[in-house]
């Protein structure tokens, strides 16, 4: 690793900042590269030809210059190293390529029903990383990190998750070193909240130093909290946990829940056995929650009765982070819309100090994915710069890790 200050450190700092150029501008010559940099020509053109010789940017056309000669225009090679998002879930496992541009590929998904009986963190790992790569046509080996999104907390540092909301199949311990063991690349596992906050934070729907809290709403309760773009995790990865947060005594008519279906804690209050028992009750149908799942519209009689339980989870976040905007994510929250977040809002007021913002989540298609390909995005510029200033060939990289994938599922 080069001295910081010295020759070495300041022409590794110069090509990693080349190669973010090339990244968000596209191809460019070497004078313009210079104006951009604020590089002397000299020296843009000394980058040019170091990076051109470590492979990691190559002549791509050539630009008209006028009079003059034409100028050779150079890119990033975007087949230098792949990410692959997955997001597992009781419903099956989604996955999708990332590369360094974001291109966007295929989604791949293989239902629940198609891996019972061989469900494990290994093999739904290795079959969504294979099935990522055969749909883009990219080979398995190039890939160099994966992100798992997955129903849970999980460990900041263990990668683990909660063994509450472990998947079926999935060992409860070592989750993270287990993959990493049969993919042979850098895996991160993480909540699959969290990565609808990262990607939520993408949309521009707050300002960059905001705090703010996605509530999920789905098959149950959850909650992410940003501050100014950093997620917070807690200290073992569970924090966000709502789901077994008591129902203050009261708080709500116990016989509007149903017959024996006295809730004690918000995932009982406003999960999707919950959302069923409320479209029943309603007049609205027994499938409340799957007519969600598939996109439709909460029912307004649905939405009425449901914002006021709505409200007993928000209360708390409150109470606690403070947040400038709560934003209702999941299926549930999506579909109920403005009108639900209007109501909630409402029903927060009514019995409280609070007059928050209550959004919509703007990702309207797999956040999770979105979440997870915004992580391996940075993570593979991160890689990018650090090849950038290595002495070590990348060719000496080993290609075991296509027979493994494949060994494995």
């Amino acid at each position: 690793m080069a001295v910081r200050g010295t020759p070495s450190w300041l022409g590794d700092q110069n090509a990693a900042r080349a190669l973010r150029l090339l990244l968000d501008h596209g191809p460019l010559s070497r004078n313009a590269l210079g104006e951009l940099s604020g590089l002397s020509r000299p020296t843009a053109a000394q980058m040019i030809s170091r990076l051109e010789e470590k492979g990691l940017i190559e002549a791509v056309g050539e630009a008209s210059a006028g009079r003059g000669p034409s100028a050779v225009l150079y890119d990033v090679r975007n087949d230098l190293a792949y990410g692959v998002a997955v997001d597992m879930d009781q419903d099956g496992v989604r996955s999708t390529l990332v590369d360094l541009r974001g291109t966007s590929y295929p989604v791949v998904t293989e239902e629940a029903s198609g891996t019972a009986g061989r469900r494990s963190a290994a093999r739904n790992a290795a079959g969504a990383v294979l099935g990522a790569c055969s749909s883009a046509g990219v080979d398995v080996a190039g890939v160099r990190h994966v992100c798992v999104g997955v129903p849970s907390g999980a460990g900041p540092r263990s990668g683990e998750p909660s063994p509450v909301a472990a998947l079926p199949g999935w060992s409860r311990r070592s989750i993270r070193q287990q993959l990493e063991g049969a993919l042979g690349c850098a895996v991160q596992v993480d909540s699959d909240v969290n990565l609808a906050a990262v990607a939520e934070r993408g949309t521009g729907a707050v300002g960059p130093d905001a705090t703010f809290a996605l509530l999920w709403v789905g098959y149950g309760i959850g909650l992410a909290v940003d501050v100014a773009g950093t997620v917070l995790r807690g200290a073992s990865g569970g924090a966000g946990g709502l789901g077994n947060l008591p129902v203050p005594g009261g708080a709500l008519d116990p016989g509007s829940l149903g017959p024996g279906a006295a809730a004690t804690d918000l995932e009982g209050l406003l999960g999707a056995p919950a959302l069923d028992r409320i479209g029943r009750a309603a007049g609205c149908g027994e499938h409340t929650f799957e007519e969600a799942l598939r996109g439709a519209a909460l029912p307004a009689r649905v939405v009425e009765a449901f914002a006021p339980r709505l409200a007993q989870g928000v209360i708390p976040v409150l109470g606690v982070i403070d947040p400038e905007a709560v934003v209702l994510g999941g299926p549930v929250g999506r579909a109920g819309g403005t009108r639900l977040a209007e109501l909630t809002r409402t029903a927060v007021r009514s019995s409280t100090r609070w007059n928050p913002d209550i959004l919509v989540s703007r990702v309207a298609d797999d956040p999770v994915l979105a979440g997870a390909r915004a992580v391996l995005g940075g993570r593979l510029r991160q890689d990018l710069a650090l090849r950038a200033g290595s002495t070590v060939s990348d060719e000496d990289r080993s290609r075991i890790v296509a027979a493994n994938l494949r060994g494995i599922s």
